[in-house]
C-alpha cells in the first residue's frame, strides 16, 4: 500500500533530520530548527561559546540540499566586504568602467551561509547583509542580484553589545536559540569515543531537497491555514507582551517585537505544519514561537510561560467559540425559568427567636414567674403528653419548671398550672416567603424552544464529532512534534480535553433544560 504524499514528507523529513544528527549529541532540536529556517527561508542565530558545535550544525546543513553551495566566514573587526561578498572584478573596472564583485563562492552566490561572530562585522558588511536578510538582494555595483539563499546561520557567544548599533541586524535573525555543553552524561561519553567523521556527507541523494521541490514547497508553506485557535494565540500573546511591557520593573528591558517578526514567525510555524504533512498550523507548533520572540536570554522562560498559559486555557475554545455558545445555552436557561417559573411570595407567621436559643411567651404571666421558654424544648415537646417546661425571666435565669406540652394551635404553648390547663401564645413575626409555582408554557412557545434546543445541540454534538474525528488526525504527531519539544503535548491534550469536558457539559444542561420545560405541572 502506497503512503499517501503527506506522509511520505513527514518521513522524508524525519529521515533527512536522522541523517543530519547522526554522531551529534543533544543537537537535535538545533540542527531541525536550522533545517526549518532554511526551508522556510528565514535566519537562525546560535548563541553559545566555542567549541559547542554552533558551526558543525551550519556546515551540516548544507548536506540537505542536492545543490547546495555553502559559504562560511569567521568575522572580525578586519573583516573587508571583500573577504564576504567576493572581490571587485578587475576586468569589469578596466574594460567597462564598472564596479561589480565576482560573487560566485561568497554570500550572494551561495544557498547556506554560516556567519560566526557576526557582532564583530563592520558597518558596511551589516548594510549590505541588512538587505540580503530583508529582501534576499545584494547590490552589485549598479545593479541589484536576486540572491538564492535559503538560510543563513549567525553565531555568536555574546549577544550584541548595547551600546552597538546592532539593532537593526538583531532583529533580521527571526529564530534565536542558545547552545551549551552537552548535558547527559551518557552521551557525553558517547560523544568523546566516537570515531565518526562528523564532516561526512551521509545523506542519501534522494532524501536531499532540490532546488525545484524548495520553490515549489514555498508556494505550498503559503497556502497552510493558520486556524481560529492559532490566530487567537497569537493575539493574546501580543496582549500578555504589552502588558508585560506596561510594568514598571520591565521598562528597562521590554519585549520588543515589530511587525515583521510577526509575520516571519507565522510564516514559520506554516512552514513546520508543511513539513509534517499538515494543511493547517496547530498548537503545538505555536511553542515555536519561544525561539522568535525574545530579545535577551531572561526573557525566554517569560515568553514560555506566556505561550503555555495562552494554550492552556484558551487554545481549542476559540475554535469551537466555547465562550459565546456558553453564554447562549447560559441565556436559553434564563428565558425558560423566566416562563416557566413564577415567583410568588406569601406572608406567614414565624416564631420570633430571643438571644438565638429561646422563644418569649406572648401572654401576661403574672400568675407564675418566667417569660421565656428554650427552642430546642419547645421543638421537643408533644400535643398529647405533658413533660417538664423549664421557664426563664428575662436575664435567662431559670424561675419555673411546670409540666406542659404543645398547645392546640399553631405557636401556642399548654401548661398545666395548679391543676388547670392554660394556653400561652409565643410572640411570633410577619416573614416574606418566597415561592416557586412552575407554570406549563404555551404549545407554540414549547415547539419554538424545541427548535432552539435542536439547534444547539446539533452544534454541541458537531463540535464533539469534529474533536473525535479530527482530534486523533489533529493529534497524531503531537508528542513525536520534529521541531518542538514533546513535553508541550501535555499542555495542548489538556485544553482539548477541558474543551471536550465542557461541550458535553452543555449537552447535559440542554436535555435537563428540554425536561424541565417539557414535563406536565
Amino acid at each position: 500500500m502506497t503512503a499517501n504524499p503527506e506522509s511520505q514528507l513527514r518521513q522524508r523529513t524525519e529521515d533527512l533530520l536522522t541523517a543530519l544528527t547522526a554522531g551529534l549529541y543533544e543537537r537535535d532540536r538545533a540542527m531541525a530548527l536550522a533545517l526549518l529556517t532554511a526551508v522556510a527561508g528565514e535566519s537562525i542565530f546560535l548563541l553559545g561559546p566555542p567549541g559547542v558545535g554552533k558551526s558543525l550544525i551550519a556546515r551540516r546543513l548544507k548536506y540537505a540540499f542536492r545543490d547546495g553551495v555553502s559559504f562560511e566566514y569567521l568575522m572580525s573587526k578586519f573583516s573587508t566586504p571583500d573577504e564576504v561578498f567576493g572581490p571587485i572584478s578587475i576586468k569589469k573596472l578596466r574594460d567597462e568602467d564598472k564596479y561589480e564583485r565576482l560573487t560566485d563562492r561568497y554570500l550572494p552566490g551561495a544557498n547556506i551561509v554560516f556567519l560566526d561572530e557576526i557582532w564583530k562585522a563592520g558597518p558596511a558588511i551589516q548594510n549590505a547583509l541588512l538587505t540580503i536578510l530583508n529582501e534576499k538582494i545584494y547590490r552589485n555595483g549598479d545593479h541589484d542580484i536576486q540572491v538564492n539563499i535559503r538560510g543563513i546561520i549567525t553565531a555568536s557567544n555574546e549577544l550584541p553589545p548595547r551600546q552597538a548599533n546592532l539593532a537593526p541586524i538583531w532583529d533580521r535573525f527571526l529564530v534565536r536559540l542558545e547552545l551549551g555543553r552537552i548535558n547527559e552524561y551518557q552521551n557525553f561519553i558517547k560523544m568523546v569515543v566516537d570515531t565518526r567523521d562528523v564532516y561526512d556527507d551521509n545523506i542519501p541523494e534522494t532524501t536531499k531537497l532540490s532546488e525545484a521541490e524548495l520553490t515549489e514547497w514555498s508556494e505550498r508553506i503559503d497556502a497552510v491555514e493558520v486556524p481560529a485557535e492559532v490566530l487567537n494565540t497569537l493575539q493574546l500573546l501580543l496582549y500578555k507582551i504589552e502588558t508585560y511591557n506596561e510594568q514598571p520593573n520591565n521598562a528597562p528591558h521590554p519585549i520588543l517585537i515589530y511587525d515583521r517578526r510577526w509575520k516571519k514567525s507565522v510564516r514559520l510555524l506554516r512552514a513546520a505544519a508543511f513539513l509534517h504533512g499538515r494543511s493547517a498550523v496547530n498548537l503545538m507548533d505555536c511553542f515555536l514561537l519561544e525561539h522568535c520572540l525574545w530579545n535577551a536570554p531572561e526573557q525566554r522562560e517569560v515568553i514560555r510561560e506566556m505561550i503555555v498559559d495562552a494554550v492552556r486555557k484558551h487554545g481549542y475554545s476559540v475554535a469551537v467559540n466555547l465562550s459565546a455558545l456558553k453564554t447562549e445555552v447560559r441565556e436559553f436557561e434564563e428565558d425558560v425559568r423566566e416562563e416557566t417559573r413564577i415567583q410568588h411570595v406569601r406572608e406567614e407567621e414565624q416564631l420570633l427567636p430571643v438571644n438565638e436559643s429561646y422563644y418569649e411567651l406572648e401572654k401576661d404571666l403574672s400568675q407564675f414567674r418566667g417569660v421565656l421558654v428554650t427552642i430546642d424544648q419547645f421543638r421537643g415537646l408533644s400535643d398529647e403528653e405533658y413533660s417538664s417546661v423549664n421557664f426563664y425571666d428575662e436575664e435567662l435565669n431559670l424561675v419555673n419548671r411546670i409540666r406542659g406540652r404543645k398547645g392546640p394551635r399553631e405557636h401556642t404553648l399548654e401548661v398545666n398550672f395548679n391543676g388547670t390547663d392554660t394556653v400561652f401564645r409565643l410572640k411570633t413575626q410577619l416573614t416574606e416567603r418566597r415561592e416557586v409555582i412552575r407554570k406549563q408554557p404555551h404549545r407554540l412557545l414549547r415547539e419554538f424552544w424545541d427548535g432552539r434546543t435542536q439547534q444547539l445541540t446539533d452544534y454541541v454534538r458537531q463540535q464533539l464529532n469534529a474533536i473525535e474525528e479530527n482530534g486523533p488526525e489533529e493529534l497524531s504527531d503531537i508528542g513525536d512534534h520534529l521541531f518542538v519539544d514533546p513535553s508541550f503535548a501535555r499542555v495542548v491534550r489538556a485544553n482539548l480535553d477541558e474543551v471536550r469536558d465542557s461541550l458535553e457539559s452543555l449537552l447535559l444542561r440542554l436535555e435537563k433544560l428540554q425536561f424541565e420545560y417539557g414535563a406536565e405541572v
